[in-house]
C-alpha cells in the first residue's frame, strides 16, 4: 500500500468485494489474483523510472488496432 498513490481507495473497494466474493464462493483464488496485480502496481509507483515509461506519450503512432481474432 505505501507505494500506490495517497488518493486510490479502488484497491480497498476491489478488495472489500473480492473478499466477500471467495468467503461467499469459498475459494480464495480471485484475491490471491487481485493481490498479484495490486503488487505489479504497486511496484510500477515505486520505480520513477519505470512509471515515466508507461505514463509518457512517446509522440509515436504505431497505426491501427486490429480486430480481435483477425491476423496482424
Amino acid at each position: 500500500m505505501r507505494y500506490l498513490p495517497v488518493h486510490d481507495g479502488e484497491f480497498s473497494v476491489e478488495l472489500v468485494d473480492a473478499l466477500g466474493a471467495a468467503t461467499f464462493l469459498d475459494n480464495t483464488a480471485g484475491v490471491a489474483q487481485l493481490l498479484a496485480e495490486w503488487r505489479h502496481t504497486a511496484e510500477v509507483h515505486a520505480d520513477p523510472e519505470l512509471y515515466a515509461a508507461l505514463t509518457t506519450d512517446s509522440g509515436e503512432d504505431h497505426g491501427p488496432v486490429p480486430e480481435p481474432g483477425t491476423a496482424a
